[in-house]
């Protein structure tokens, strides 16, 4: 259970230490390293320091135990600088919230105190080559030998997989259960395994600096007391509450990198000028940015609704946070092209960062569940609470 920050410059102050880091240390290097696909190991340190990796893991376990509106505003700072940055600690905060609302008593104490200070680096090993938005589908299986199980199958779009080092697996335990989901579980992995390998790194338009690989489990063997909770056929229900918070902030990283493009945008038209004025001056460039503006806002005002909706303790939130990451999303691919359009040319090209933020539009739009699951989702859920 999170701590809800009340006081208003508590949590400004938290958000200040952030804006320096990324002002000071993320903004200098965010272009190069986006360009090169360089991982950005020297940031890790001062993220560690921070507390970035522990943000709502509880106090008792050595977290900040922050509230999940704090949570999604950093994610949104980080964003505004490189949106890659922001991946660092994504989904090692979805495994965090795994282990800390399932986890037995052993797993709590083993791993987060390590995740909370980044000794543990984690990820998400969830999406299979063959099975993407049907999470169900996936083929990679968990056969129980002895006090072990020994794991088998591919994971495809890992972030973390290169240099993260511990991950909640997604596995299927009985292949035939009916409903499918009924055989699913939930093991936390640590590397090194001999049992693991990293496959290919993928080269992406976006998202870049940040490795996403495969990894391939070749008759992993890990020991009984890593399956979540200690019981088997849990853990499409343990992965789908851990996502809410991945959805938290991928809609938070989507306001993030909207509002880095509309203030790249507004300051470009204030300076170029056309026809003998600034181009802000022009009643189209003047409408663009009253909708960027306004949309930015509303999807800001979505995320942390959704954020507080989770803090308060409701037992599911998916409805609210699906609104929000497909809110967000859909606006962050809007803005983006709207401020290259109002760089023109110079937009298109990579020495302006307007360049970065459209190409990482994208990944807030089909990460995390596609925005076309989500209004599949959000519709169920609406359903059931209208139900006539």
């Amino acid at each position: 259970m999170t701590t809800t920050v009340d006081s208003t410059e508590v949590r400004n102050q938290i958000i200040a230490l952030v804006r320096d880091f990324v002002r000071r240390e993320v903004e200098p290097i965010a272009q190069e390293y986006d360009n090169e696909d360089i991982y950005p190991q020297q940031l890790i340190e001062p993220m560690r320091e921070m507390g970035l990796f522990g943000i709502t893991i509880p106090e008792e376990y050595g977290g900040l135990g922050l509230d999940h509106t704090t949570f999604a505003t950093i994610f949104e700072e980080l964003s505004r600088g490189w949106m890659s940055v922001s991946g660092i600690i994504g989904t090692h905060h979805v495994l965090a919230h795994i282990v800390a609302n399932f986890g037995t008593d052993y797993q709590k104490e083993e791993f987060l105190p390590r995740l909370a200070s980044g000794a543990l680096r984690g990820g998400l090993a969830l999406t299979e080559p063959d099975a993407g938005s049907d999470v169900q589908s996936g083929k990679t299986t968990a056969r129980k030998d002895g006090e072990e199980y020994v794991i088998n199958g591919t994971k495809m779009f890992i972030t973390n997989a290169e240099y993260g080092n511990v991950f909640a697996v997604m596995t299927k335990t009985d292949p035939n259960a009916q409903p499918r989901h009924r055989g699913m579980s939930c093991f936390i992995v640590e590397k090194p395994n001999p049992g693991i390998r990293v496959g290919q790194h993928l080269d992406k338009l976006g998202y870049r600096g940040l490795d996403s690989s495969e990894l391939i489990f070749d008759n992993c063997r890990v020991g009984s007391e890593t399956l979540v909770g200690g019981v088997e056929g849990q853990g499409f229900k343990q992965v789908m509450a851990g996502l809410e918070t991945g959805r938290i902030n991928v809609a938070a990283r989507a306001v993030g990198v909207a509002t880095a493009a509309f203030d790249a945008a507004i300051k470009y038209a204030q300076q170029r000028e056309a026809f003998g004025k600034p181009i802000s001056q022009h009643q189209a460039i003047q409408i663009k940015l009253a909708e960027m503006a306004t949309k930015i806002q509303a999807a800001r005002l979505l995320t942390y609704d959704a954020a507080a909706k989770k803090d308060a303790g409701q037992e599911r939130v998916d409805l609210e946070v699906g609104m929000a990451k497909l809110f967000a999303s859909e606006v962050c691919g809007e803005v983006a092209m709207e401020a290259m359009r109002i760089h023109g040319g110079y937009g298109y090209i990579k020495d302006f960062n307007v360049e970065r933020y459209y190409r990482d539009a994208p990944l807030m739009i089909i990460g995390e569940g596609t925005n076309e699951i989500q209004q599949l989702l959000i519709a169920r859920r609406l359903l059931e609470r209208h139900a006539v």
